[in-house]
């Protein structure tokens, strides 16, 4: 076997030992938005895009991965970014006042102390949250538990930070909340939708499949929930309403809220994994319940 063909073989195994079964192949679920509202998604097939506040869509330099965050106040700019040779896992920085971070093979976010938090599982230990501190220095923040006969977790399909310090994070049916001491609390678990629209790729056993959240001031969480074409919003009381709905193949996969409006990211989902395939798209839900969809990307 070529050289080539074999690191591709290799790769392919080891991104399958840290994937959830159904969904090794996926689009990015990266948008974030700036101070001034200006809203950043990742295009899994050709980059970084920006849609100003007059609605311009404008390409960036950077990479076609999978997880963004934004380094508002360049906290971050002399940290060294994770990278992990074995799988060539890594984060890249992109552009400057903000600065992006894109991730290739795990979910980030960024808290407003400037700190990054990304989960990775070491061989032979569970699967961790670490938080690198804008000085340097990481630290373990949570050691993600084994659920009852459940098998460990190896993988997180998205997280949040919010000003409080807590980190919020998705499993396929859950939404887990992380305090600034290590504590976990459960927000929802076990969530079965009864309407849950089949999405051309994802396999029925991931559920509602929830990957990019974000929280807002009051504390609700808007999660998207691939699995089943739809954005839901998760009050306090733990009360789970549908907010956006999307007809296959397009589905959510990720959310950022910026002022009183949620932006969501959506990609057109096929049964293969060419990322040319995956065609992403932006929609804004107002704070009256209107939906308009403010950037299409269309290769065809």
């Amino acid at each position: 076997m070529k050289d080539g063909r074999f690191h591709l073989c290799l790769f392919v195994v080891l991104l399958s030992l840290l994937t959830p079964i159904g969904s090794l192949a996926h689009p990015g679920s990266g948008i974030v938005a700036d101070r001034q509202g200006n809203i950043y998604f990742v295009d899994t097939g050709s980059g970084v895009w920006k849609i100003d506040r007059n609605g311009r869509l404008t390409r960036l330099s950077g990479p076609a991965y999978h997880w963004m965050a934004i380094d508002i106040d360049g906290r971050l700019a002399k940290a060294t970014l994770p990278y992990f040779s074995s799988q060539d896992a890594t984060i890249t920085r992109v552009g400057a006042d903000p600065t992006l971070l894109l991730a290739s093979d795990f979910p980030i976010t960024v808290g407003r102390d400037g700190s990054l938090y990304y989960p990775w599982l070491r061989v032979g230990e569970q699967l961790q949250i670490f938080r690198l501190a804008p000085s340097g220095p990481t630290s373990v923040l949570h050691t993600v538990p084994v659920n009852g006969d459940n098998p460990p977790l190896r993988w997180l399909n998205g997280l949040a930070a919010t000003p409080d310090g807590s980190v919020y994070y998705t499993e396929n049916r859950a939404v887990r909340r992380v305090t600034p001491q290590g504590k976990l609390t459960t927000v929802v678990d076990n969530v079965t939708l009864s309407e849950c629209d089949s999405v051309p790729g994802i396999s029925t056993n991931l559920g509602p499949y929830f990957r990019g959240l974000d929280v807002d001031a009051q504390g609700t969480v808007y999660v998207a929930a691939t699995g089943c074409g739809s954005v839901l919003k998760i009050t306090a009381d733990k009360k789970i309403t549908a907010v956006l709905r999307s007809s296959s193949p397009w589905s959510p996969t990720g959310v950022v809220v910026s002022g009183n409006d949620l932006y969501v990211l959506e990609y057109s989902h096929t049964a293969g994994d060419s990322r040319r395939e995956w065609l992403p798209r932006v929609r804004r839900l107002a704070s009256d319940g209107r939906v308009v969809t403010i950037a299409t990307i269309d290769r065809r």
